[in-house]
Formats: C-alpha cells, sequence, structure tokens
C-alpha cells in the first residue's frame, strides 16, 4: 500500500514544560518537580504524528531566526517530515509555556511570534497542498492562510481535515471547504454554544465531526446519518498536552490509507492513549506499532 501524502499547515513552537503536584492558581507560586523543552506546537505535532503513524508528512510553517528555530528545523527534519517549506521568519520563535500537574492535566500559553508571518502561501507551497492526499489544519496560524490553503486543497480534491483548535472564529469558507472537523468539548461550546449534549451541532459546520471527549473517547456523526461514540483506551496518564495532536495526525493517516472513517477513528482513539503514556509533546508522539498495539477494533 503508497504511503498517504499529508501536507500539514500550521504552528511551531518550542514548549517549555514544567511539572508540579498542581497547577498554581492566579497569583499562586508553587515549586515544580521537572522541567523539559521540547519541540511542540500543533502543527509541527501533527506532522511528526503523521510520519509516525505510517505517513509522509510534509511541514508548511514558519520558526524564527533565534536559536529555538534552529532547533525546531533539525528536530522537526529528523523525525522524517518534510522541512523544505518551512520558512524563517526574523524575530522569535513560537513558544509555548506548559504546565502539567499530577493528573496528567495541563495549562498552556503561547506566544505565537514567528507563526504570526505565516500568511500569502507561495505557489510551490500551495503546489504541495494540491498534490497531497490530505490536508491538515489548525488554527494557531492566521485563519487567513489555513483558509488559502483549505480552498486550494477542495479544488484540486484533496481532503481537509480541519482541527479547529484553538478556539476562535472559523470562516464560513473554511468550514465549506473542510471534509473533517475536529474538535474537543471547549472548541466545540466556541463554535455551537452546545457542548458534549449536542454533538449534532458540528454538523451544521461539515459534514463530518469527531469530538473530542479525553478520558470519555470520542464522538463521530456525519450527514449521512451515522452517529457512533468511541470508547477510549484506558492507560496511565502522565501528560495529556499533545493527545489531541497524536488523535488528530492517526485520524488523518487512517482515512487517508482508506480505512473506514469509524475505524480510523478508532485507531485515533489508540494513538492519543498511547501519547499520554509519556511526558512532552513531540517526544511523546506515538510510533505506528504503540497505536496498533492499543487498537480496539469495534
Amino acid at each position: 500500500m503508497p504511503q498517504t501524502r499529508v501536507v500539514v499547515v500550521g504552528s511551531a513552537n518550542m514548549d517549555l514544560v514544567a511539572t508540579a503536584p498542581a497547577l498554581p492558581r492566579p497569583g499562586e507560586t508553587l515549586l515544580g518537580t521537572d522541567f523539559l523543552m521540547v519541540p511542540g506546537g500543533k502543527g509541527a505535532n501533527q506532522a511528526v504524528a503523521a510520519v509516525r503513524a505510517g505517513a509522509s508528512c510534509a511541514f508548511l510553517g514558519a520558526i524564527g531566526s533565534d536559536s529555538f528555530g534552529v532547533t525546531l528545523r533539525a528536530r522537526i527534519t529528523a523525525a522524517g517530515v518534510d522541512t523544505s517549506h518551512l520558512r524563517v521568519a526574523y524575530g522569535t520563535s513560537g513558544v509555548a509555556l506548559v504546565m502539567v500537574n499530577a493528573e496528567g492535566e495541563n495549562a498552556i500559553l503561547v506566544s505565537p511570534g514567528a507563526n504570526a508571518t505565516l500568511t500569502a502561501l507561495t505557489e510551490p507551497e500551495l503546489t504541495a497542498v494540491r498534490e497531497a492526499d490530505v490536508l491538515v489544519a489548525q488554527l494557531e496560524i492566521p485563519v487567513e492562510t489555513v483558509t488559502e490553503a483549505a480552498l486550494a486543497a477542495r479544488a484540486a480534491g484533496t481532503r481537509v481535515v480541519l482541527n479547529a483548535a484553538p478556539a476562535r472564529p472559523v470562516p464560513p469558507e473554511l468550514l465549506a471547504a473542510t471534509d473533517l472537523l475536529v474538535v474537543n468539548e471547549s472548541e466545540a461550546q466556541a463554535l455551537t454554544g452546545r457542548g458534549r449534549e449536542e454533538p449534532h451541532a458540528l454538523l451544521d459546520l461539515a459534514p463530518r465531526a469527531v469530538l473530542t471527549l479525553g478520558a470519555s473517547g470520542a464522538w463521530y456523526g456525519d450527514r449521512d446519518g451515522t452517529a457512533v461514540h468511541v470508547p477510549a483506551v484506558r492507560v496511565e496518564v502522565v501528560d495529556s498536552t499533545a493527545a489531541g495532536d497524536a488523535f488528530t495526525a492517526a485520524l488523518a493517516v487512517g482515512w487517508g490509507e482508506g480505512r473506514d472513517i469509524v475505524d480510523a477513528v478508532r485507531w485515533a482513539a489508540a494513538a492519543g492513549a498511547a501519547c499520554v503514556r509519556r511526558l512532552g509533546a513531540s517526544v511523546a508522539l506515538p510510533r505506528r506499532a504503540e497505536i496498533d498495539e492499543l487498537y480496539q477494533p469495534g
């Protein structure tokens, strides 16, 4: 079976991750336990996760001219991602400040840096989108760029998977070009005004939708009338930071490989579960064998 060709357009950040028994409240200072610095950003994470899940992947993003940018390029390239379209902008790279408590819950503050400069895709970048099997995008870069990429993909017959994260307004033309919408509960609430009680509201926005529910699994629905709850795979949670990225990438790869969409959601759930067993973002993203090990067919 030929490799699925994935293009990810999105963010690249350096993640500064600190762990502590609890997350600090406003005005509170806590003594933490561990610290690590690892490449992250939803775009870069999903690109690395797609490669580890078995796809070939090109990443369209922007890094700064600082030392973080040098490290980001080196690490993303070393993961097997095609970084020939990765731009360098003068100034700082994106940075994410990540705090993780003893239960694996996190709080994240992102400073976009170079990610904010990713505008007006070039013709070679648009060609990469058109030649892909699946375009995967998020909302940590200018939404106009995401829309441009999605419209180019739609015109070329490339499937568009939109992970509408973080929660922010999404233009109607972007939603119209989306084949599969992936959101968590807070993002669904922001988009539709409703949470897990009415996930079908997401189908007013896109023809297929996945609502991730953390430890409760995921909901998948489409306009053909399918509505399925996929249970979570039970594992010990260490850090949930990149679980959504592992899930989204595996879903795109599985669907692109020709899996039934519900089966692709089940495989993606295994990817998310495999990811939360380790601390960090990109370093925790699972390889295909790890996903297969936890995969639970319906």
